[in-house]
């Protein structure tokens, strides 16, 4: 079994394992099942499988991938950088939905009468905390290494335009989760630009809200591209040494 599908199974059955943990809270102790956990491990899992459709509709349109330079020089270079943006763009979009559950570390489900032990409490959230961090490493992973194997270096190195674009999309993803912890905004709220722009600008102008969302924004893109960059890293290597 390649490492890549080892990592893939594991990134599902640790959004299985939160999961689980959501629904035995409330069975084992007799508290509500706290339903917005169970949709955000819906919605941060969905970036992974766009990436995953957004990698096999790549594979069908360049059946040459393995000389990917001949394949885009071709006739059929415009539909596949064309399908490659689009696809990018949507997932983009659902991207920040993975970091979200980070935000699920402040206990806000938790009250002080629950009859639930803090320690259950404490590792069902981080393992809903982790999984989100996992589908966002995972996700970009997918849709970086897609890039890389368009562009096809013969020395296998990764060019800083691709970090490049790795760390804008961490970026992105930081002010997703901003935008939707603290004005409520949901990924389809990009249909409405002028509305977001509207209610953020609002925000913005409120005394320190600014300095805090420069604050949040820098933390939490830090600590994804703290994870990210090493692991992405090795797996681009072995990758390259076939080891995937």
């Amino acid at each position: 079994m390649s490492a890549l599908l080892i990592g893939v199974i594991a990134v599902t059955l640790l959004n299985l394992y939160a999961a689980v943990l959501i629904v035995l809270r409330a069975r084992v102790y007799g508290v509500k099942l706290y339903r917005p956990m169970l949709l955000n491990i819906g919605l941060s899992f969905l970036p992974v499988l766009l990436a995953v459709v957004l990698g096999a509709g790549l594979l069908l349109l360049t059946p040459l991938i393995g000389r990917a330079t001949e394949a885009i020089a071709g006739a059929g270079a415009f539909a596949v950088w064309a399908y490659l943006i689009v696809a990018t763009l949507l997932w983009l979009v659902f991207f920040p939905n993975s970091v979200y559950l980070i935000t699920e570390l402040n206990f806000s489900h938790r009250a002080e009468t629950t009859p639930v032990p803090l320690w259950y409490d404490i590792v069902q959230t981080l393992a809903l905390t982790l999984s989100g961090i996992a589908n966002a490493v995972l996700s970009l992973a997918v849709v970086q290494t897609m890039g890389l194997v368009l562009i096809d270096r013969p020395d296998g190195r990764i060019p800083a335009a691709s970090w490049g674009f790795a760390a804008t999309v961490i970026l992105l993803g930081a002010i997703g989760v901003y935008l939707g912890r603290y004005l409520r905004l949901n990924s389809w709220d990009i249909r409405h630009p002028g509305s977001m722009i509207r209610r953020l600008g609002a925000h913005l102008r409120q005394r320190g809200k600014a300095l805090e969302a420069f604050g949040f924004v820098l933390t939490h893109a830090l600590l994804i591209g703290i994870l990210y960059v090493p692991l992405f890293a090795l797996g681009w290597s072995a990758l390259r040494a076939g080891a995937l």
